[in-house]
This record gives structure tokens, sequence and C-alpha cells, in this order.
């Protein structure tokens, strides 16, 4: 995947990027993008481009993440963490509707969604939202609420320049430059104490907006070492899925002794599904006053390693860790390929790093192709 956009690059530097982040601010937008909060880099709303984690860096394993000091003043230079931008996009946990005794008060959320701004948006991530977009967005019969919150999105991708020890988005063709879909686009180039953007523009709005940035065009030596960094960073993964089709090795590995031995290390905690920025199932509950006289409905996340997940008349579909580990990737590599003509894997590597006893999908998937000869 080519990092280069098909508009002319600009060269904008570190008070640029403060000025992009203002420009936004002043267009309405909440900025929200990395930045560093107790020992880890999460999502935030941004004041300023001064909150970005500047000098940081991430050391990530299985079932191991560790922030660390970098050697330069990169603003981006990091892997992805625990968050993802689906909890801006389908949030965690929603209203659907409350209701008092009397009848009178039934009512809908009707505030419209927050205008965000997301800011350092990874290749990976990129095809999270455009997945998001294709199960939320773009059915016969779209979600709204995702889709209201979907057009009122500006996004700055950043183009990874240095991926971390879990990261596989090369192998899933997701990364580490990032695809369609954004508005603006940067890649990050240090030296030293400084850095210096090369963007681009894609979509009209992203056009006005690097209008407003002070910026001059970029060399053809500036963007030729941009794209050399992102190109580099594609044989620097540090994990990667086999080669094979997984759609239909998965199909093949449905009675593998394998399931079983995951399940042996597998808690069951749902953390995976959480951190995936792709999953997407939800459950509701209802709630009410001590005095029941207001309840409410709410959306939440859900998950498919959630012993209720598959309860149906009386019991549940899927009661052992085998089955509901075999659900969630099965579904995840090959199924969605029925459901949505894609991949619901994006290769960010957070599944791997979050999970407490340290799984990680690409060993386990390395592991069925070397069984079926497929390695």
């Amino acid at each position: 995947m080519d990092s280069r956009g098909s508009n002319p690059a600009a060269l904008v530097d570190t008070a640029g990027l403060h000025h992009l982040v203002d420009v936004l601010i002043e267009r309405g937008y909440r900025v929200v993008g990395p930045t560093l909060r107790d020992s880890a880099i999460v999502l935030a709303e941004l004041g300023s481009a001064d909150d970005l984690p500047r000098g940081w860096g991430v050391d990530v394993a299985p079932g191991r993440y560790r922030i660390r000091r970098r050697a330069d003043q990169a603003a981006f230079g990091h892997c992805t963490g625990a968050q993802s931008w689906k909890q801006f996009l389908h949030p965690p946990r929603q209203l659907l509707w409350s209701a008092g005794r009397d009848g009178t008060a039934v009512s809908a959320p009707e505030e419209p969604p927050a205008r965000y701004a997301f800011l350092g948006v990874r290749g990976c991530d990129m095809a999270a939202i455009a997945t998001l977009d294709r199960v939320l967005g773009g059915s016969a019969y779209p979600n709204t609420a995702y889709a209201q919150r979907r057009r009122r999105i500006f996004v700055v991708g950043v183009n990874c320049t240095e991926p971390g020890g879990l990261c596989f988005c090369a192998s899933m063709g997701t990364g580490p430059s990032v695809g369609p879909g954004y508005d603006l686009v940067l890649s990050e180039l240090c030296e030293g104490d400084s850095a210096t953007y090369v963007a681009y523009s894609g979509s009209p709005e992203g056009a006005e907006v690097l209008a407003a940035v002070p910026h001059r065009e970029a060399t053809v030596a500036e963007i030729d070492t941009a794209h050399a960094h992102v190109e580099a960073a594609a044989d620097q993964m540090g994990r990667s899925m086999p080669e094979a089709d997984l759609r239909s090795l998965l199909g093949r590995s449905r009675e593998s002794p394998q399931w079983e031995e995951v399940a042996s290390r597998c808690l069951t905690c749902g953390n995976c599904t959480m951190v995936c920025p792709t999953c997407f199932c939800t459950s509701t509950e209802d709630v009410s006053d001590v005095r029941g006289d207001h309840a409410e409905r709410w959306q939440t996340w859900a998950s498919c390693f959630e012993m209720d997940f598959s309860y149906l008349h009386g019991g549940s579909v899927r009661q052992s860790g085998a089955s509901r580990y075999r659900q969630w990737l099965t579904h995840k590599l090959g199924t969605w390929h029925d459901q949505f003509g894609m991949s619901g894997c994006v290769g960010c590597g957070r599944c791997i790093a979050w999970c407490p006893t340290g799984i990680d999908i690409t060993e386990e998937m390395n592991k069925m192709a070397r069984a079926n000869g497929d390695a």
C-alpha cells in the first residue's frame, strides 16, 4: 500500500502541527488523539498539541505493555494501545430510551453527536473504521446512531514508521500506510529534537484545513524519505499471519485438538473482543430506580466469550471455552468474509498484548497452518 496521496504534498513543522490542532478546535471539533496518562498512551481529548506523547514509545509483547523514553521527540512514535477509535463511533454504553411510570416521559437521546477530529489514526485503525462503516453503516438497515456519528468525524491519519512487536498489519493488507477514508494524512520525520510532517489531504475539508496551517511544498527528497520509512516499516513487523487462505484453513480445522489446547490457557475473559477495533456485538440491559418510577434501556458491548452470549431456549449453545474461542476466531478470520466480504482482523495486535495469558492469534493460526500442511 503506497503511503503517498494523489494531491500535492505539504511539509508541516512542529509549530504547524500545533496550529493544526488549534484550527480543528476553532472549527468546532473536539480533537481526540494519543496522550500519556497513568503509564500508558491512551486516546483522550487534547487541549493542544502539547498533550501529545512527544518523546514516548511503547514496548509490547504477549500479555505485556510498557511505555519507554525515545531518543527523539516523535509525537507518533508508538504503536497502538488498548483503546481504539471504536469507542467514539460505537460507544461501549448507549442509552436507547427512558420512561416514567405515567408513560408520558418516554424518550430517546436527541442531542446531536459530538464533532470529533481523530488525530493519529494508523493504517490498521483506518481499516478498522472502514470495517465498522461496512458492518454498521453500510447495510440495508444501517445503525443510524453510528451513521450520524461517522458523518461528523474528521480523520487525521498517521502513516506508521515504527511498528510494535505485535503488529502484523502488513500481512493483513491494512498497513503500515493509511488507506482511503482520511481527511488528512501525515508521515512523521524525526531528526534529533525536531520533527516535520509530510502531509496530504484526502477530502475537500481536509484541503481547507491544510490550507489554514502554515506549510510549504514538500521536496521530492522529503517525500521519498517519508515513503521509504513507511516501506521499511512493512518489513519490521513483529508478527505475521500465514499466507494460506485463512477462511478455508479454519473450515478444515473445525475439529482440531488445538482448540482444546488454547482453551486450557484461555480465561474466556473477553479482553480480546473488548480491545478489538472491529468487534461490534452488543446486548441490552434494563434498569430502574429503587421506587420503580423510572426505567431505562441501555445498549452495551457484548462478547462471544460470555456464557450468555449464545443463550437460546434455556441454555447456552457454546458452553466450553474451546467452542467460544473457536467461534471468535472463525468468525473474525473466516465467516466474516461470508457476511461482509472481508476479514474482521486488521492486524493491530491488541488482542495479543491485552490477553492476560498471552495467547497469540498469529501463533495459533501458524500452528494450524503447519498442522494442515499450509505452511
